[in-house]
């Protein structure tokens, strides 16, 4: 900017009729030009920039949105993210591929088992053991899988609607979320953050009161869902609300990277499950739902939706593990397999004594393995993987490095949340500020997968 000459000020032509007016100004002093650009003021231009968060519900972390306002219409939207960086595929590169479980699961820390499951079956593609799972691990695993994915669904709707001030909504969905935490706190011992998924296998197997609790819980969950759709699908309140907010197109989607329900709002029907099917999940039946209206709405329609096919694979896994009772849940592979046999003692801590008796008397040779292998970990090969999951927000990519050691070389996680929230811009810019908490909303960002 030129600091001689008298100060004055022109008005650039916008470069289309959707563009907004810009002013430059140059020479003299500050408070002179303010005065010669008074023609900005008479044309009304008051445009604001707003910090909404670094903290919002409905973002299940910590989001910045900076949104620069005209009146009530947003004019652009920016994502400020990083809030909540752990460093998580940092600090899985100083522990061993077992230990690694523990930290992936805390970073969608709604949908933990996708990532245990992605980031085991990745390690297993290295060792070349994928053939070996056996086939009640797999089992074990979509059912958990899927009671997650309901479980996720439910957290995304109740919060949603708790944003629109829909309190019931969220009450309702929290209620029907835990009757699934209970089962995975049956099977794993926690609620969340479980580290149930290991390489080979799973931790241990499931309880035998397993079914039981299932079957007793599956109709609840289905009068839950049945209350959360009328609460919200037919309410004119919600409609209005949600119908021809936050549309993104299925070129947007894919410009973008979307995947997930917001891009089968869009009409595509990708799903890992199908597409690529892993776990075995070829073998299951079940629908993709899609929707062509590209809009919230049809996106808390799908996920309602999607509730149901996950129900409905969750009683297929029952039957199979009803038919394989006994049948082994990890590798048999004793280089690679633990732990696997877990038991409790009377006390309710610790291992059983028989369990003890068991690995101390076998022989010292047995072990000695036993402890280098909780210690040091087992080693995998040089090489590389890249495995895919449909998680609840979309397609979750891992992709693993190993130089030959006892722990990842590089472990890089692509989560569904990162991509969606690409497309805010796209969904929020031209709509209304009240717009943007359902936009966002709708996208079901977890931040904790954001950063990691």
């Amino acid at each position: 900017m030129s600091t001689t000459g008298a100060p004055h000020a022109t008005k650039n032509a916008p470069d289309d009729a959707s563009s907004a007016p810009m002013f430059e100004a140059s020479g003299g002093d500050w408070s002179e030009i303010a005065d010669s650009i008074a023609e900005a003021a008479a044309l009304g231009e008051e445009r604001i920039v707003v910090n909404m968060g670094p903290q919002h519900p409905s973002t299940h972390g910590v989001l910045r949105l900076m949104l620069e306002i005209d009146g009530e219409t947003v004019r652009e939207a920016r994502c400020g993210i990083g809030y909540l960086h752990t460093g998580i595929e940092k600090n899985m590169e100083f522990r061993t591929w077992t230990q690694g479980v523990t930290f992936c699961t805390r970073m969608d820390y709604l949908a933990p088992l996708f990532q245990e499951s992605a980031y085991c079956m990745g390690v297993e593609k290295i060792l070349g053991i994928t053939d070996d799972v056996p086939e009640r691990a797999q089992v074990i695993r979509v059912l958990m899988m899927e009671l997650n994915r309901v479980s996720s669904h439910l957290v995304c709707l109740g919060t949603g609607g708790n944003e629109m001030g829909a309190t019931t909504v969220m009450t309702l969905g929290f209620t029907a979320r835990e009757e699934i935490l209970r089962i995975l706190e049956a099977v794993s011992g926690l609620r969340m953050n479980h580290a149930y998924v290991r390489p080979g296998g799973v931790a241990q197997d499931v309880p035998d009161t397993l079914d039981a609790q299932v079957r007793d819980a599956l109709p609840r969950i289905r009068g839950y869902l049945g209350q959360l759709g009328d609460l919200m699908l037919a309410n004119p309140i919600f409609k209005a609300r949600l119908v021809g907010v936050g549309h993104l197109s299925l070129a947007g989607c894919m410009a973008l990277g979307v995947t997930g329900p917001v891009l089968r709002s869009a009409g595509l029907p990708y799903d890992v499950r199908k597409a690529a099917p892993y776990g075995g999940y070829e073998t299951y039946d079940f629908d993709v739902p899609t929707s062509t209206d590209a809009d919230c709405y049809s996106r808390v329609v799908l996920r309602i939706e999607e509730c149901y096919q996950s129900l409905r694979i969750v009683e297929q896994c029952l039957e199979r593990l009803s038919a394989s009772t006994g049948a082994p849940v990890m590798v048999a592979d004793k280089k690679i397999a633990w732990p696997a046999q877990l038991a409790i003692g009377s006390d309710g801590q610790g291992n059983s004594l028989d369990h003890i008796r068991e690995i101390m008397g076998t022989s010292m040779e047995a072990l000695i393995h036993h402890f280098k292998l909780v210690t040091e970990g087992f080693r995998v090969p040089v090489g590389q993987s890249w495995t895919t999951v449909e998680h609840p927000r979309g397609e979750l990519g891992v992709h693993l490095v190993s130089d030959g050691g006892t722990r990842p070389y590089r472990a890089h996680f692509r989560d569904p949340s990162f991509n969606n929230l690409q497309a805010v811009a796209a969904m929020c810019e031209g709509g209304q500020v009240a717009d943007v908490v359902v936009a966002v909303a709708s996208l079901d960002p977890v931040l904790g997968g954001v950063d990691r």
